[in-house]
């Protein structure tokens, strides 16, 4: 598969990723781990919007279902040691170059979050990275994962009023990972932490009780569901352990996920994920921090699972794949080298 790479903007330790309907046209969205903006563009790659240029410390941005424009987002969580002031807030457009920005919830630590929909409901899915921080390298405090249901207005939440949220899991060492699956037409949560890889099935109905299922009892930083090999069960793509470096797939085998594939080589500070279908075959792709920093792409072919660089040395956060005009296109937040590239991808 060829790549063909474009860099976009600079943005200093860029790291989030994410999609936008806004005035009636895909955009997308790209903030920085730091200090630093949050850039709105169209499907070309054009720079079309400051959203904001601080606090910064962005982990997700998340559309709020049916809107134009309006996302939610984490604010100041700047790194696992910096993050006690961690928030997620409700950003709405107003006009160009101006957003407005209040508060959904205060919630140290957060990291990961999503609006999942079941039945016509909308559930807020929030992963806190730890419970509580003291010192520099402080894990004394597992994180939790928490829930609400979203109501459709969210005009009446800010600094004084903001939404409560209950905890659905908690002892959660290292909750690092999310990755949002559809499975069997429901959309859930992936989530990956020390203590393994789970998925997280919102209720029927608002009086219900989420479902929990252990996919992995092994440490992982990141995971998606994906059916590489066409066989109707999804693999399960692993990173591990925390912010680690070993890549592998795992197949359910006499109802237990087994590893059937490693990738051969040292991936230091694996971080970036997808899952999905790449130029019309279901691939994985895969960045990682540190050492070789490259951009991988996993796939299942004559029979066995293969591995390619689609680029070197770049160092990716996150990454978010669309396709416009029939070709497959990847924004990739490359904090290392601090590049928004755009690959356009080829069979």
């Amino acid at each position: 598969m060829k790549a063909e790479k474009k860099v976009i903007a600079a943005l200093n330790k860029c790291y989030s990723i994410a999609p936008l309907t806004y005035q009636g046209a895909p955009h997308f969205l790209v903030a920085a781990e730091k200090v630093d903006r949050c850039i709105l563009f169209d499907e070309d790659g054009n720079e079309v919007d400051t959203v904001w240029t601080e606090p910064g410390g962005v982990m997700t941005m998340v559309q709020v279902p049916g809107s134009d424009g309006q996302f939610l987002a984490t604010h100041k969580f700047y790194s696992p040691n910096d993050s006690k002031e961690a928030k997620i807030v409700i950003v709405t457009p107003v006009s160009k170059g101006n957003w407005q920005v209040r508060t959904l919830a205060e919630l140290p630590h957060v990291h990961r979050f999503d609006i999942l929909e079941r039945n016509g409901v909308r559930y807020l899915i929030a992963c806190a990275l730890k419970s509580g921080h003291e010192y520099k390298d402080d894990w004394s405090s597992p994180g939790k994962v928490y829930a609400a249901v979203l109501p459709e207005d969210l005009s009446v939440f800010d600094e004084e009023h903001p939404l409560k949220l209950q905890v659905i899991r908690d002892n959660m060492l290292k909750n690092h990972g999310y990755y949002r699956v559809e499975d069997e037409g429901v959309e859930t949560a992936v989530i990956s932490a020390e203590n393994g890889v789970f998925q997280f099935i919102p209720p029927a109905s608002p009086e219900g009780e989420w479902e929990i299922r252990t996919l992995l009892d092994t440490p992982a930083s990141d995971a998606v569901l994906v059916d590489l090999d066409g066989d109707g069960e999804k693999e399960l793509a692993v990173l591990a352990p925390f912010h680690g470096g070993h890549i592998n797939i795992y197949k359910k085998q006499e109802g237990r996920y087994e590893s059937v594939y490693a990738y051969e080589k040292p991936a230091e500070f694996t971080h970036a994920i997808y899952g999905g279908m790449v130029c019309g075959r279901p691939g994985v792709i895969i960045g990682h921090r540190k050492g070789d920093r490259d951009l991988l792409l996993f796939t299942y072919e004559e029979g066995a699972y293969r591995s390619q660089v689609l680029d070197h040395d770049c160092g990716p956060a996150n990454v978010y794949k669309y396709t416009k005009g029939g070709k497959d296109i990847l924004i990739s937040a490359n904090r290392e080298t601090d590049e928004i590239a755009m690959y356009i991808l080829e069979p």
